[in-house]
């Protein structure tokens, strides 16, 4: 490898298509990808990371974001879980889930994990605006 030509993937240490660093750096690089508006990229490298790392919530809820931002609701619904079943205290968490079964189309699974985002925190006027905007649609279709 010449100086500077290197990329993510060029390592000596890893295997064809393994990123270089190691899971921080792979944590830290799929975090700037997120922040900088490449969600997609933020998720590949962040799947790694978790995959190296599974019981990491900081990369758990990292990859959940950056699955949701690139439109990938099912796998951050499932991303999502997976940090509520570990930590059923987190309200985020279940925002979360909440907002990516919304996405997929569940509004009735959306429900409950938003219902217990707002029982949670309930002074989180974006949990409370989420749950309200489900039940509405919940109803309105009940309506018709």
């Amino acid at each position: 490898m010449t100086q500077g030509r290197s990329g993510p993937y060029d390592s000596p240490d890893y295997g064809v298509g393994t990123p270089a660093g190691d899971v921080y750096e792979w944590f830290q690089r799929g975090m700037k990808l997120l922040q900088e508006g490449s969600p997609a990229a933020a998720a590949a490298l962040l799947e790694r990371a978790a995959e190296a790392e599974p019981e990491s919530r900081s990369v758990r809820e990292a990859l959940a974001r950056a699955q949701f931002n690139s439109r990938q609701y099912a796998e951050a619904a499932d991303s999502f879980r997976l940090i509520v079943d570990a930590n059923p205290a987190d309200d985020y968490a279940y925002f979360g889930l909440g907002l990516a079964l919304w996405r997929t189309g569940d509004m009735e699974a959306a429900q409950e994990p938003l219902a217990i985002a707002v029982a949670m925190s309930p002074d989180q006027r974006h949990y409370v605006s989420a749950l309200k905007s489900v039940r509405a649609t919940l109803q309105a279709r009940r309506d018709m």
